[in-house]
């Protein structure tokens, strides 16, 4: 098949899949989530393994700022609340999405106003409001972890403003049983009352902590930290790092520098806390309280490291919707997927990239990590995710797209290691400008991998021009001091200079002689 041949199964493969595609946006899912702290509307394109948000939209409504002193819900953030809970329902019959679901968390749950204002915002908007118990919540959050993180091994704290929410995760799964988790009014925003000494309040916290018998197991594990104010300690010690990847999802933090960070946190005025650049005005009184209940739970978990989940309650719900296959699929490979049908000429080149690539990290000489051929997979799915932008920027381009891209299932290193094979691809065996400080994420063996993979991937493009059934008459084999291009005799038409130098360019990288072997 070739290059128009292609285009024109491309462009028809879109009108064919276009009322698809525009099936599965005219049936989005909606979560309307009613917090402590915000009340937040996201609508989800579908529910499936790579949930991509099509609008998302909070406010502020500190619902559960009152809770600590009077017990019943704040009056201005009840007003704040149904103007957009209003306005959530009004986008939701606008945009025509069907499948909704409204949930409501601590601060309705445990004010004595709670069920009145749940009736109030069901009369108004018509909408039912589903009140998740403590346990319930606890349970979402740790299945929106899972959800991204599908091997968390550790405990789920998911800090709100009205609650703490703790869970055990393990080999993929909730461990201890449907009820086995914690709620604790130990909330950012109801933890703050006047009149209180530091004292109290850590009296309070190690109290309701110590209640958790289970929680002596989190010993040299993972802290596996979900809720807003949380992510702002994150991002505050993101930019005092000068940590170049932006992205907070499966960011690390040593569990003594979070401590240490935390407690730092707790000891700052609101006006200093307001002139620190990554937090945001409306969580400045509610942060050091989240600093102090991070640095108890660190202290008397004695886990080893901090590591931020972006997702939480909302994700968790639409992970329980999707059936056990879907479940069961990697979700670095279905967002790969996802942004390839997006940004990528010919996805389905893929399958015949992969394929091709693995003779080169099938000898010995290179070696490939199960964990790095998954990154390899989804490089091949995203090598052309550069294609666009003008010649001159596409390795940069490449490289920050994948960085900043939105996928789950990946560490910040793979991360690194997948934009590096982006970078490759377009841009030879020079070194990312971009690339500054983060280098040591990855082990050599990682770098070598990764332009291996990237000019690769160069050549592959430049052969076949990205046409399907070119590269299976073809092959790379590795042996001994020379990598050879072996070709059938009816595709060696396809051999040119600009092949040559590819190939050249990559067996440089990898310390051997090029040759071009037609058989």
């Amino acid at each position: 098949m070739n290059l128009l041949q292609l285009i024109s199964r491309r462009r028809t493969s879109e009108r064919q899949t276009g009322a698809a595609s525009a099936g599965r946006r005219s049936e989005p899912f909606a979560i309307i989530d009613i917090g402590s702290n915000t009340v937040r509307l996201v609508i989800y394109e579908g529910a499936k393994r790579n949930p991509v948000p099509i609008f998302n939209e909070k406010v502020m409504a500190a619902l559960g700022s009152c809770l600590g002193e009077t017990g019943r819900l704040d009056p201005e953030g009840k007003v704040r609340a149904l103007d957009a809970l209003v306005r959530f329902a009004a986008l939701i019959r606008q945009l025509k999405v069907s499948a909704f679901e409204v949930v409501a968390t601590a601060a309705i749950r445990d004010a004595s106003d709670g069920d009145e204002f749940r009736q109030l915002i069901e009369t108004t908007t018509g909408f039912k409001v589903r009140l998740l118990s403590g346990v319930e919540e606890a349970k979402f959050a740790a299945l929106g972890v899972l959800s991204g993180i599908p091997d968390a091994d550790g405990i789920v704290g998911d800090l709100g403003g009205g609650s703490l929410e703790l869970l055990d995760v393990k080999d993929g799964g909730i461990t201890g049983g449907p009820s086995a988790g914690a709620s604790l009014p130990l909330g950012s925003l109801r933890l703050i009352r006047s009149g209180r000494t530091s004292k109290d309040l850590l009296e309070e916290i190690d109290h309701a902590l110590k209640q958790v018998d289970w929680l002596s197991g989190g010993k040299k594990r993972t802290l596996y930290a979900v809720g807003g104010v949380w992510r702002n300690l994150a991002r505050i010690h993101m930019s005092h790092h000068d940590y170049k990847i932006r992205v907070l999802q499966n960011y690390v933090i040593n569990a003594s520098e979070a401590a240490e960070l935390a407690q730092l946190i707790e000891k700052l005025g609101p006006k200093t806390l307001a002139k620190i650049p990554d937090v945001s005005n409306r969580r400045v009184a509610a942060l050091p309280m989240g600093a102090l209940v991070l640095s108890r739970l660190i202290l008397l978990t004695g886990v080893s490291r901090v590591v931020v989940s972006a997702n939480g309650v909302r994700e968790g719900l639409l992970y329980e919707r999707i059936d056990a296959a879907e479940r069961k699929r990697d979700p670095l490979i279905a967002g790969a997927m996802d942004l390839a049908e997006r940004l990528v000429r010919f996805p389905e080149h893929h399958e015949e990239l992969m394929s091709w690539t693995a003779t080169l990290f099938a000898s010995e000489s290179v070696p490939e990590t199960p964990a790095q051929e998954r990154v390899r997979h989804a490089a091949c799915i995203l090598a052309d995710i550069g294609w666009y932008a003008h010649p001159d920027y596409r390795s940069a381009y490449a490289f920050e797209q994948v960085l900043a891209a939105p996928l789950t299932g990946i560490t910040h290193p793979e991360r690194l290691h997948l934009a590096r094979i982006g970078y490759h691809r377009h841009e030879g065996a020079s070194e990312p400008a971009a690339l500054g400080d983060l280098k040591h994420l990855l082990a050599e063996d990682g770098h070598e991998h990764a332009r291996g993979m990237g000019l690769a991937l160069r050549l592959a493009y430049t052969l076949s021009a990205a046409s399907i059934g070119v590269l299976p008459t073809t092959r790379l084999l590795l042996e001994a001091e020379k990598l050879y291009l072996i070709v059938r005799k009816e595709s060696r038409a396809f051999i040119g200079e600009v092949v040559e130098k590819r190939l050249a360019a990559l067996a440089r990288a990898l310390n051997v002689e090029p040759e071009i072997r037609i058989e």
